[in-house]
């Protein structure tokens, strides 16, 4: 049981170094990469069977597919969710060929392992070790990317897009859900007061997390037309702050920056866990814990797609409108 808090507590000390608000900088290295990767050969021991929070996330992300007329013969589902995309998908999107790509070599196994016990659906399914950040698929030779709660864990998000769009055949789409900056709200608060409290001060830390406002704005430098952002909240409820971290360790969602070494210290981690407590435990002893998602859609340019009219081309004038709809403007 000790070993246990310990490793929790652990947990607790690295999440809470890489909270914040802001977008990520392309000139920058934020995360270790590697470490990142073992995280995740980590998380595909830990991580459940089903996870609710993740299949409801793929599961929206999915949905969009129902929205296109399109099919999309061939796809790349890279890095993040990859078993419950591939575990969900149930024929939507009429993909042939699916790519599935990950830096972890234990969870690219773990996906492999798990088609297996999957019903017969006609997929043509494989597998590759790669990072999102240096893409390893030819230019124009897919249909269709999909990345579900990966790619806010590189370090030029921007690039890493690039590539994706770069990967698409014209009129091909590209599917992200990534950890918006309202993820673990009350964790960066108690965070935040539990270092004041026991540091006398707040360490500087670099956030990991997009906010709202970029996404539209990251569509558009990566080139994609169409662009498309919605944004969900989710409150999931735990038994103690532990329980949170170990969700998180299963998720392969801890910290993973290079500058490790400034964590938490080992009393400002249990102070953090009684604050939270203290200020967010409901009646039943339980605390919440919100996950803000981005949900992403973009289009690779083609010449069947809608186009803005030109400028000068209006037909009617905006005089004309307030005239219609009153001289103040309203309905």
């Amino acid at each position: 049981m000790r070993r246990s808090i310990a490793r929790c507590l652990g947990g607790l000390r690295s999440y809470c170094t890489d909270s914040g608000d802001g977008s990520q900088s392309s000139k920058l290295k934020i995360f270790d990469r590697h470490f990142k990767r073992m995280q995740r050969d980590r998380a595909a021991w830990l991580m459940k069977p089903k996870d609710s929070l993740v299949d409801t996330v793929a599961e929206n992300l999915l949905d969009r597919l129902e929205d296109c007329k399109r099919t999309f013969p061939t796809a790349l589902c890279m890095g993040g969710s990859l078993e419950a995309i591939r575990r969900l998908l149930r024929g939507r999107g009429g993909i042939e060929k699916l790519l599935m790509m990950d830096t972890s070599w234990d969870m690219v196994k773990l996906c492999k392992d798990a088609e297996q016990q999957m019903p017969t659906d006609n997929i043509e399914t494989s597998y590759i070790i790669g990072d999102e950040e240096y893409l390893p698929v030819k230019e124009n030779s897919v249909d269709l990317v999909i990345s579900c709660l990966g790619l806010h864990w590189t370090n030029d998000l921007p690039g890493a897009m690039i590539q994706s769009r770069l990967a698409l055949k014209p009129d091909g789409l590209f599917l992200a859900a990534i950890l918006g900056g309202e993820t673990l709200r009350e964790l960066r608060i108690a965070c935040t007061i539990a270092q004041m409290e026991r540091e006398g001060g707040i360490s500087p830390r670099l956030s990991p997390l997009a906010q709202v406002r970029d996404a539209g704005n990251l569509l558009t430098r990566a080139g994609f037309t169409l662009p498309g952002v919605d944004v969900d909240e989710y409150t999931i409820r735990y038994n103690s702050a532990l329980e949170l971290i170990e969700h998180l360790r299963a998720m392969g969602e801890t910290s993973a920056l290079l500058q490790r070494s400034k964590v938490l210290k080992k009393d400002t981690a249990l102070a953090t866990a009684a604050i939270y407590e203290s200020m967010f435990a409901a009646e039943d002893g339980t605390i919440p814990a919100t996950f803000q998602i981005i949900y992403m859609t973009g289009w690779r340019e083609h010449q069947s797609q809608q186009k803005p009219k030109k400028r000068g081309s209006a037909t009617v004038s905006f005089h004309d409108l307030q005239k219609q709809f009153g001289s103040d403007g309203s309905c």
